[in-house]
């Protein structure tokens, strides 16, 4: 099996109201699970907030009990963080240190830089798991980018 059809790359918004929290949580995890039984075993995020965390911590959860499972971080520059809360800052650190590989699609943050961290992950993934609740932003463009290059797409909103 090639090693794209084994990879599954994640976006999703930055916000998810509290209310729909656990029920995402539970859509991400199952769909890790049946996703793991059909042979893939890499899972690709972008380090953002939002889901992007929740999907790393997800993995990361579930490697405990799927031990095969790899967390590959691919994050758009080294100074992604320059501008969050220490809290924030602390868990991405702890993501990235937990992490089975982490990739930077650039060295410094630039105008087109996360578009570029997206593409990166869509390309060497066969299936996208988003959390996508309306039709524009960074999300949106990822999926229908990912849709363009042939990825089987999984919303779990």
């Amino acid at each position: 099996m090639k090693k794209r059809n084994m990879t599954c790359c994640f976006t999703g918004h930055r916000q998810i109201p509290e209310k729909d929290l656990p029920r995402v949580q539970r859509n991400l995890e199952q769909t890790i699970i049946k996703l793991y039984e059909r042979g893939v075993v890499y899972y690709g995020t972008g380090g953002a907030l939002g889901f992007d965390t929740l999907a790393a911590e997800t993995v990361l959860r579930l490697r405990k009990n799927y031990p095969k499972l790899r967390l590959i971080l691919v994050l758009p520059c080294k100074d992604q963080t320059r501008d969050w809360k220490a809290e924030d800052v602390a868990k991405y650190e702890e993501i990235r240190q937990r992490a089975d590989k982490v990739v930077y699609t650039g060295e410094n943050y630039t105008r087109g830089c996360m578009h570029e961290r997206n593409r990166h992950l869509v390309k060497f993934s066969s299936v996208c798991v988003c959390y996508q609740t309306r039709n524009n932003g960074g999300t949106a463009y990822t999926v229908h980018y990912a849709q363009d290059k042939g990825l089987h797409i999984i919303n779990v909103v």
